[in-house]
Parts: structure tokens; C-alpha cells; sequence
């Protein structure tokens, strides 16, 4: 009787066990699905470039003696004095026209007294101005061929996060520094109302380099590459039994950022496009997952996308787009 009851327990646990794991790779084949759609949206296509850099002031000069071989008469200036434009900095005994500041500013340091004799071209002094800043920002090679003087410029700064700067592309560097084989350039930003900033704060810039007004378009994921024909998935829903279809549909694009691709034939404003699906419970896609789905559909050649390199700190690969 006793074996019968060993016998009976051993195969319930087993057929327990079995159904469990059976069950178990059931659901884990039968993932549900979510089918994820867009409209194809008309509006302002707006397209960047974004670099890294620091807050630096306009004006950081040693003030330097027009003069030689003069004896100074009196040195007006101490260090941490602010000074405002023209003001006489240091005269001299003959009656030699006096240093003036060239801009409003700061005197950081004096290194002359009155009495000594200077030469032409000896630094008097040192002035820096912190009210006049702009930011330097290293920018891809890749992306350099973009950017104009006189671009309009986003600025975020670490240490206000919740505020937005605003500049414009003053300078850009003729030559590049290479690290690890890759080039970024220099780009200088001045930044319009810098109040609150300190000198050697991080920056972020985003460069608008392209705007295009009424266009049509479509996020980046939507759009596939087969054959070298680019397409999309449009899904039309049936008034009468409820349902919806969906068709492949030939599209041509034009210019693209990190979110979204103009299409330029084949779409009509308020279409419905089909993006991939994702497994229930996933509640969105990164914007660096869109970008490599948008690359590995062959857009490689679309407003500027020209590879995967990283550069800049916003999270989305600069080789992979605008």
C-alpha cells in the first residue's frame, strides 16, 4: 500500500511540474503585441547640430604698453576693479597718451607700479569681462560643413537646468583637433542675455542649421528600405465591419533629424502609418533606437545622416543624423 501511495504521489508531482513548464514556455512564445501607429503630421521640420563646450568670456586680454622706454607716472587700477571702456589705466611722465581699457570689465591683476619703466608690447595688466560671455562648443567634422556664422543657437547650461539660453554663431575654427580619429572643430556662440553665468559652466548647443516650413512627415521608425525603394506600412481603417488594412506604400524623403523624416511624394497630410510593434508593457522607444532603426533601414544619405560616430552629450548619435 505504501509503494502504490509513492508510486501515485511521484507522478502527480511530476505531471505538476510538467504542466508548469509547459505553461510557462507558452507565455513566454505568446508575447501579446502592441500595433503602433502615426499620422503623418505637415508642420516645421527643424534640423541641428549639437556640441559640448564651456562658458568663456568675449573679452580676456592683457593690457599691454603702447609705449617705449617710459617711466609710469600713476597706475589707476588695482586688481578686482571694474573699469568701463576708455577709462585712463596707467600715465605716464612725459605726457605719453595713457593705456585705456579697450572694453568694460574686470581688472584680474596689475603687474606694474608706478615709477617702473616699460617697453613697448609689456603686459600692464589683465582685463576680463563677465558680462559679455559666449560659449565654445567642439562639433563633429562631419557635421562642421554646416554651420554659418550668424545660425540661431540653443543653449543649456548644467547648472540651470530648467532654462534655456540663446546665441548666435559667431566664429568657426579652421582647423580641427583629432582625438582617437576623430576631428571636431570649434565653434564660437555668444550667448544674448548671460545673466546668472560664470565663466567655465558646461554647455550644451544645438545649431539650427536647416528649417523647412509646411512639410510633411513622418517619425524616423515608420519609414523601411528594401531594394533601394523606400516605403511605409499606410493602415486604413473600414467603416463597415470595423477592421483595417494595411498597404506598403512607395515614399521618397527629404530632410531628416533625430525624430522625425519630411516625405516628399507618396503621403497626404493626416494618413495613418504603421510603426514597429513593440512587446506589451514597453512604453516607448529611445531616441537612439530610432535612430539605428532609421540607419538600418538605408537612410544613410538623408539630410546629412552620414554614420553612427557619437559626439555631443544630448543622448542621440550625431553620425546617425542631424
Amino acid at each position: 500500500m505504501k509503494k502504490w501511495i509513492m508510486v501515485m504521489i511521484s507522478v502527480l508531482v511530476i505531471g505538476i511540474g510538467g504542466y508548469m513548464w509547459f505553461s510557462s514556455k507558452t507565455s513566454a512564445q505568446q508575447v501579446p503585441t502592441q500595433v503602433r501607429t502615426a499620422s503623418v503630421q505637415k508642420g516645421t521640420l527643424t534640423v541641428k547640430v549639437s556640441g559640448s563646450g564651456t562658458v568663456q568670456p568675449v573679452t580676456s586680454e592683457d593690457i599691454k604698453s603702447t609705449i617705449d622706454n617710459n617711466s609710469i607716472s600713476e597706475v589707476n587700477i588695482t586688481a578686482g576693479q571694474a573699469v568701463s571702456k576708455r577709462a585712463e589705466l596707467v600715465t605716464f611722465t612725459d605726457g605719453s597718451t595713457p593705456i585705456t581699457a579697450p572694453t568694460d570689465g574686470v581688472v584680474t591683476s596689475v603687474s606694474v607700479v608706478a615709477g617702473q619703466r616699460v617697453t613697448n608690447g609689456e603686459v600692464l595688466a589683465h582685463l576680463t569681462n563677465y558680462n559679455d560671455l559666449q560659449t565654445v562648443v567642439s562639433i563633429d567634422e562631419l557635421d562642421i560643413a554646416k554651420i554659418q556664422v550668424g545660425q540661431a543657437v540653443n543653449i543649456s547650461v548644467n547648472s540651470f537646468p530648467d532654462q534655456t539660453f540663446t546665441g548666435k554663431v559667431t566664429a568657426i575654427s579652421n582647423e580641427g583637433t583629432s582625438t582617437n580619429g576623430v576631428s571636431t572643430f570649434d565653434v564660437t556662440v555668444h550667448i544674448d542675455k548671460s545673466t546668472g553665468l560664470k565663466v567655465g559652466m558646461s554647455t550644451e548647443a544645438s545649431i539650427v542649421t536647416q528649417n523647412k516650413a509646411n512639410a510633411l512627415y513622418v517619425p524616423i521608425e515608420a519609414v523601411h528600405e528594401t531594394n533601394n525603394q523606400k516605403y511605409v506600412l499606410v493602415t486604413t481603417a473600414s467603416a463597415e465591419n470595423q477592421t483595417s488594412k494595411t498597404q506598403k506604400q512607395i515614399v521618397q524623403t527629404g530632410l531628416a533629424n533625430e525624430d522625425n523624416v519630411e516625405i516628399t511624394q507618396g503621403l497626404t497630410q493626416g494618413e495613418t502609418v504603421q510603426l514597429p510593434q513593440l512587446a506589451t508593457g514597453t512604453a516607448s522607444v529611445s531616441t537612439s533606437n530610432k535612430s539605428n532603426s532609421f540607419m538600418q533601414a538605408g537612410f544613410g544619405g538623408i539630410g546629412g545622416y552620414s554614420g553612427m560616430r557619437s559626439s555631443g552629450g544630448n543622448g542621440y548619435s550625431r553620425r546617425s543624423g542631424n
